[in-house]
């Protein structure tokens, strides 16, 4: 027994220090809304699951955020807090990752910082995933390589599907401002007035944040650029593959679109509930499965406060925010989202009088640029060039002409994996390069390998993405200059290195624009997702339109 107690006190000897120095390694940050005790991983610090906004549960369902009330004493910020609400992804999906366990009480954000911050620029990122899915606690998201450049990074999370963008006649009716839906966007404005009150403790300059988002997040982007409400908190945008879409009215139907309100009913009646209690009590379990089988697809509303009208519309009239921006798409976007395409034609001639059909006397430029020749190849051209080439093209050249920074980007780089599944260059396979977190990527992702040219190329996208969040013009040592887009459609070209160019895809933005032109002046509906052999006739030139 005396042997045993003596082992025993030389245990509780030994082991106490290493726990004891861990603890007090751990960082403690009293920021405005309270002190949270973080950790230290490879030279950075991590906060997470830090509360920005209520529980927006029971009455606060379908209600705009309200601040997370200042706490006392000592929060713990080393577990990630849980995701939004929304349903399983599909068997076989390749962007599902791990995510944490979901709530609805899932209003939270994360901070990484390098160690020694102070008054650092701030990269706050806003997760894709359709509005219906993700978390800014995936892994892919990890803002570590970025802090050890020197940035303070921020990820979110936000209301998603029914929970964050849903309006409904009751809802708007008990609003004091008489509108709804948009909850989404209200959180991400939440979440970016708490780092601007409180960003300053963990290192960063709350005078100098970019605003940063793909696909998703990017569209989200746009928003918050257009937004009254989230003026003056973000100094810088990147939006990677964004698409600039047409968006349902609150009440009015715009563009042949069923508005808001009555898509909102509908889909009441679908889960049976007859008034606002009702959908309040129902289980959010309840939603997130059902929700997805109505055929409902969440979309800001343009409610003329938080959306205050098309976005297209809000740029063309300059009210968007007057920041520098970085935007770009991939050069395969479509192929891993070839949902969006519709049946193909049976051959080059009914391709060809399809195109016809629609394009009138811009078929001949369309078929140029998308021949026959290929109909698999030009259908995945024209659908990512008609969304997202259109889209990060019409940003930076409306920034541009507002005498702001703007910096194109396409990204274009493959390896094995890709070229094995016919997938160089997927939608949102850009990210894990940004990022630096090219072992993270979720299970089904195709694996990129750990090669010195793979670290060369994610080191040098890291470099330019932290450097333009630093100064709003993107550098990168030992790497080419990122050109203006103001020099003859300056872009930089990502394949297997960096490379600068000029002239990206001649004639390819003026058509979709002249197209995009009319279809708008005319009403139609979903002016950019009608592409090719399913584009509507043409309609007769418009004022202001080619």
């Amino acid at each position: 027994m005396p042997r045993l107690r003596i082992c025993a006190l030389a245990l509780s000897l030994l082991l106490p220090a290493p726990i004891a120095a861990a603890a007090d390694a751990d960082p403690l940050v009293a920021a405005p809304a309270g002190s949270v005790r973080g950790v230290v991983e490879r030279d950075v610090r991590i906060f997470r699951g830090i509360p920005y906004a209520q529980a927006p549960v029971g009455e606060r369902r379908w209600r705009p955020p309200v601040a997370a009330a200042d706490w006392d004493g000592v929060r713990d910020a080393s577990q990630f807090g849980a995701a939004c609400m929304q349903p399983k992804p599909r068997a076989g999906n390749i962007y599902a990752g791990s995510l944490p366990a979901m709530s609805e009480d899932c209003l939270s954000l994360n901070v990484w910082a390098p160690e020694n911050a102070k008054n650092a620029p701030v990269f706050v990122w806003i997760h894709g995933g359709s509005l219906m899915a993700g978390s800014g606690a995936e892994p892919i998201y990890d803002g570590s390589a970025l802090a050890r450049r020197g940035i303070v990074v921020v990820t979110i999370n936000y209301r998603l599907g029914m929970f964050g963008y849903f309006a409904h006649p009751a809802l708007s009716a008990e609003a004091p401002d008489h509108v709804s839906g948009n909850y989404g966007l209200l959180d991400q404005i939440a979440a970016l007035q708490w780092v601007k009150r409180n960003i300053g403790a963990f290192g960063g300059n709350a005078a100098n944040v970019t605003v940063a988002g793909e696909s998703a997040g990017a569209l989200s982007v746009m928003y918050l650029m257009t937004a009254p409400a989230a003026r003056g908190l973000f100094a810088k945008a990147v939006a990677q593959s964004a698409y600039m879409v047409s968006a349902p009215a609150l009440r009015d139907r715009v563009n042949g679109m069923v508005p808001a309100e009555e898509q909102g009913s509908d889909l009441a009646a679908k889960l049976g509930a007859t008034d606002l209690a009702a959908l309040r009590a129902l289980p959010a379990e309840t939603i997130a499965d059902k929700v997805p089988t109505t055929g409902y697809f969440p979309f800001p509303a343009i409610d003329g406060k938080t959306v205050p009208r098309q976005l297209v519309d809000s740029f063309d009239r300059g009210e968007q925010a007057p920041v520098p921006i970085l935007a770009g798409f991939n050069s395969g976007e479509i192929r891993s989202l070839r949902f969006l395409l519709p049946k193909p034609p049976a051959d080059a001639a009914a391709y060809q009088a399809a195109v016809r059909a629609g394009y009138g006397e811009f078929a001949d430029m369309f078929l140029a640029r998308y021949p026959a020749k290929n109909i698999d190849e030009s259908m995945l051209a024209a659908t990512r060039d008609a969304m997202y080439g259109w889209t990060a093209e019409r940003l930076v050249s409306d920034q541009a002409a507002a005498g702001k920074g703007a910096y194109f980007y396409l990204f274009d780089h493959g390896y094995p994996a890709t070229q094995e599944w016919n997938l160089h260059a997927f939608h949102a396979s850009e990210l894990p390069y940004v990022f630096g977190t090219a072992s993270r990527t979720p299970p089904l992702w195709p694996k990129i390998p750990d090669t010195l040219a793979e670290r060369k190329l994610s080191e040098a996208m890291g470099d330019y993405w932290a450097s333009f969040a630093a100064t709003g013009k993107p550098q990168a040592k030992g790497w080419p200059d990122w050109p203006d887009y103001t020099d003859d459609r300056g872009f930089l070209h990502f394949a297997d290195t960096p490379r600068a160019g000029h002239n990206l895809f001649p004639g390819t933005a003026a058509l979709h624009e002249a197209v995009v032109c009319r279809r708008r002046a005319a009403g139609d509906i979903a002016w950019n997702w009608n592409v090719g052999i399913i584009a509507p006739p043409l309609s007769p030139k418009a004022e202001g339109c080619q």
